[in-house]
């Protein structure tokens, strides 16, 4: 056949030699696989062009790649038109909780993206124990792959409470005993939330020492670094704290979610990738992830309220906002915080409990609903709701965005959720970041080519994670794997309307077993509890 004989010149060629030397099938051919994928164009996950050539899925695992015409099958798919890729890994995720219920633990809004592979408990928050919350998993059974962080700033407010204050000698062995509880439980690093309380209330030197701590056991540090814009220290010396603890502590670092947020620090993009390449030239192992969209979905207080008047929690907090003679203090800094966000008019409502039609209206909108200025109408919210108000916040500029992502040490990821269908106004990144990235930055804008953007998803993340035998398709790698329509491949969710699975993915691989099959979920819940080192927890039959 013509197109076998175009797989086999192409893994003759040199540019494509990683994959070649794996397509070892001479061997195989006598013996059955469960699954043969047979005339996909595959993308290795090494950033690499494509080739054409079939993968033999026996068990968990790839057992073959190339011509596999002679070898048996218990079932052949064939992907002719269709691309073939490692399962997309997506290394910032709250679905920790989601994940978490019977209800949601299949994961469909991201299996619907071609994900595998999420990790949890980003922005230092999250479980403490994670020996619990891996059990928790594991008892309902999981749709898809889980590697869990250990978090600052939960175990902070273990030991510490919401207290605006340096950590005693004392309080910083309690919390490097929790890393280190953390670490042993198969953590893969340190994740950090210093822009929220109470990990803004500590210093960079707290989070070195605890970065030593992870460094024993060859994890990395991942950080929402304390200021994107001018809040406070300011985006590049943020940016640099998280140098400061890979370089100190002799980590990984990785700025999560990059951005220039807001008028004031557009642009700076090019700054903070100067930062990045002169660590990496000096030895510092520095990394960033990126989600490819230009809005951020903050709670309304962490946005809007100084971090003085957070001191002491939610509570504490309406308290502050409440009492005329502290407010005539907080006010002006809410007004500032309007003004770093872009106004009023950019940031729309995304959950708000007293009122759901609330949900997916500008804030603009509501004041001028209510009667009120934007400072009033932000107060009012927040002490109807308890002070909790998720938001979308739209405070990027698209060069930036761009600048980013066509860097190599820069990950996809997507900073999303997991919620019940129809519950709030999620960001669109909950339901459509993956597909995103490979539709409209690669495919239709060709701001990055497929084979980086697929790279920035599978080979790299596992790279830089250290995820044992996933993220690339080679013999012997654990059967994650996405096939899809590239053409077909739709972002359907949209920041008014986000409610709706991506389109495209057409079978997907959960250590072997199908989780989508010919474009409809499976009922299997295949997901594993990975461990840093390398040890996959299952549940128990």
């Amino acid at each position: 056949m013509q197109r076998k004989n175009l797989a086999a010149a192409l893994m003759s060629c040199s540019a494509l030699l990683p994959i070649a030397l794996h397509a070892q099938t001479s061997s195989t051919e006598d013996s059955p696989a469960d699954v043969i994928i047979s005339d996909g164009f595959v993308y290795d996950g090494t950033g690499a062009p494509w080739i054409r050539t079939d993968i033999a899925i026996e068990g968990d695992r790839i057992v073959a790649l190339g011509d596999l015409d002679e070898m048996e099958a218990g079932r052949r798919i064939d992907a002719t038109g269709l691309y073939i890729s490692p399962g997309f890994i997506d290394v910032h995720n709250h679905a920790g909780v989601g994940l978490a219920t019977p209800e949601l633990s299949h994961g469909q809004p991201l299996l619907a993206q071609g994900l595998t592979t999420v990790m949890v408990n980003p922005d230092g928050g999250g479980a403490v124990d994670l020996a619990e919350q891996r059990e928790t998993f594991l008892s309902n059974g999981i749709g898809l792959n889980i590697g869990m962080t250990t978090s600052h700033g939960s175990i902070r407010k273990e030991v510490m409470g919401e207290e605006d204050r340096h950590s005693t000698p004392e309080e910083l062995d309690q919390m490097r005993d929790l890393v280190r509880a953390g670490m042993e439980n198969g953590a893969f690093g340190m994740s950090s939330g210093l822009f929220y309380s109470p990990g803004s209330f500590a210093d960079i030197s707290e989070v070195v020492e605890l970065g030593k701590v992870v460094g024993e056991y060859g994890g990395l540090y991942t950080s929402h670094i304390r200021d994107e814009s001018d809040y406070s220290i300011g985006l590049i010396a943020a940016v640099e704290e998280v140098i400061e603890v890979a370089r100190e502590a002799a980590i990984p670092g990785i700025v999560t979610h990059v951005k220039a947020l807001g008028p004031r620090v557009w642009g700076f993009s090019e700054a903070v990738i100067q930062r990045i390449e002169g660590a990496r030239a000096e030895g510092v192992e520095m990394w960033v992830d990126q989600y490819p969209y230009d809005a951020s979905a903050p709670g309304l207080s962490s946005a809007l309220i100084p971090r003085s008047a957070m001191v002491g929690g939610s509570e504490a907090m309406l308290e502050r906002l409440a009492d005329e003679t502290q407010l005539t203090e907080i006010r002006p800094q809410i007004v500032e915080n309007l003004k770093r966000r872009g106004g009023a008019d950019r940031i729309q409502i995304r959950t708000f409990d007293p009122d759901a039609t609330y949900e997916g209206m500008r804030l603009s909108e509501i004041a001028e609903e209510r009667g009120l200025d934007a400072v009033e109408t932000t107060i009012q919210m927040l002490d109807e709701a308890g002070g909790d108000v998720g938001i979308v916040s739209f405070n990027m500029l698209d060069k930036d965005i761009s600048n980013f992502m066509q860097q190599p040490w820069r990950m996809t990821a997507s900073d999303g959720d997991l919620v019940p269908m129809g519950e709030g106004a999620p960001h669109p990144r909950s339901y459509g970041t993956f597909t995103r990235m490979l539709a409209k930055y690669a495919r239709d804008e060709s701001v990055v080519p497929v084979s980086k953007a697929i790279h920035s998803m599978t080979g790299l993340p596992a790279t830089v994670y250290r995820i044992k035998d996933r993220g690339l398709i080679r013999e012997g790698m654990i059967a994650d794997i996405n096939v899809f329509d590239l053409d077909g491949l739709n972002e359907v969710a949209t920041f008014t309307d986000p409610h709706h699975l991506s389109e495209g993915v057409v079978y997907l691989f959960v250590n072997g077993e199908l989780a989508i099959d010919d474009g409809a979920f499976t009922d299997i819940l295949n997901g594993r509890v990975l461990d840093r080192n390398g040890s996959d927890h299952m549940r128990p039959n």
